[in-house]
């Protein structure tokens, strides 16, 4: 499963959210009746947030845990108040008895809520970022990340590593479950007052307000609005972006894809996944890499793409091609990118021991997006396909 670490600012912002079971982003206010490239990132985390993810939270250089994700009615994230996904600036006055985090301040600026529980409960006792890191180094690839962001995904490895590190420094706990060492629990009245709220259907995630803004025709203006459309589409059972792209069991975006540096030099890829095998977690039969591009492609996005392409060969898949499935997705793309695209793409590489094998790969497609303006979302089709 995957995990969530949440950055708090406060020791009572900690209690508050751990007690009443919820949590909520802080997001500046729209620009000119238009969501900034970083709230459209926000959104994104929480379209693929599903139920059984872990929860954690960051606060003066110290990790708490362990929580889990859970569904209250259909689904784990909900707008904190309806039409909080619309890029205006209600008055708080009238929503006062509409918002499922309470009514304060920073009410309408947390725009997007998750919900989750204590798993098997949340430890008093924070364990410090450095002791974290240094208890499984080679699992941590996306904490190290960690850099003026509100929260962060990862995946079932690095997860699990969070989960060893808390459950031994706190192995006591778990046989003596005082108080002493656990938060106390509340949600489930807060939980339920938030499920006689969201009957109405007017709570529920929607990507629409972040395309209808920024489109020119069948374009869209700003590459994370498409990021973030692709990865609700998929996460929400979008029937054309799945005949493209496949399903997923996870899915992120904007993840680390090149050694570690100063955080603003990092490569990231655009959108990255997998699949289990027969659903048998941790077991991964298939990763996904997606390069995103709003304009026309170049043959210098495919480079790109492959780049990428061969950095989750090397991290991810133990050197085997197979199993990655890559796309490439813009507007339009240059004549010398599809007539060249199987000559750019090809891996030669050898698998097995006793005996070896040599393999070609060349799974990559080409997608052509169109915004579609009368059904408010993003259309896909393949226009190339180097196998």
């Amino acid at each position: 499963m995957a995990g969530y670490l949440f950055g708090l600012d406060s020791e009572k912002s900690l209690t508050e959210c751990i007690q009443s079971g919820r949590y909520s982003t802080r997001i500046s206010t729209p620009h000119n009746g238009i969501w900034r490239i970083a709230q459209e990132g926000t959104f994104a985390d929480y379209s693929s947030m599903k139920e059984g993810d872990n929860v954690y939270f960051f606060i003066e250089r110290k990790i708490y845990g362990i929580g889990r994700l859970k569904n209250i009615g259909e689904d784990c994230k909900y707008l904190n108040f309806p039409a909080a996904n619309q890029p205006t600036t209600p008055n708080r006055r009238e929503l006062q008895n509409l918002f499922l985090t309470g009514n304060t301040p920073d009410s309408i600026n947390q725009r997007f809520i998750c919900l989750f529980e204590p798993f098997p409960m949340f430890f008093r006792n924070g364990i410090d970022m450095d002791d974290v890191l240094s208890s499984s180094p080679e699992k941590f690839k996306i904490l190290r990340v960690f850099w003026k962001l509100s929260f962060i995904k990862f995946g079932d490895e690095e997860n699990q590593a969070f989960r060893d590190i808390l459950l031994r420094r706190n192995a006591q706990a778990l046989i003596d479950r005082g108080q002493a060492n656990r938060f106390l629990r509340h949600h489930r009245t807060f939980h339920q007052t938030i499920l006689d709220k969201i009957d109405s259907n007017n709570y529920r995630l929607d990507v629409t307000p972040f395309l209808n803004t920024i489109n020119s025709g069948t374009l869209i203006k700003h590459e994370m609005a498409i990021e973030a459309s692709l990865i609700y589409q998929l996460s929400n059972g979008d029937n054309n972006s799945i005949n493209v792209f496949g399903s997923w069991d996870y899915l992120s975006h904007q993840v680390v894809a090149s050694p570690f540096k100063p955080v603003d030099y990092i490569d990231k890829m655009d959108v990255f996944g997998y699949a289990y095998i027969l659903n048998e977690k941790p077991t991964i039969g298939k990763y996904l890499v997606v390069e995103l591009k709003k304009g026309i492609v170049t043959e210098q996005d495919l480079l790109q793409l492959m780049k990428y392409v061969d950095w989750v060969k090397n991290e991810y898949s133990s050197g085997d091609y197979s199993i990655i499935n890559a796309f490439l997705v813009g507007h339009d793309f240059e004549e010398a990118c599809v007539n060249n695209l199987r000559e750019i793409v090809q891996r030669n590489y050898v698998y097995g021991v006793r005996p070896s094998t040599t393999a070609v790969w060349r799974n990559v497609k080409l997608v052509k997006y169109r915004y579609i303006v009368d059904e408010e979302r993003i259309n896909y089709d393949i226009v190339a396909d180097a196998n």
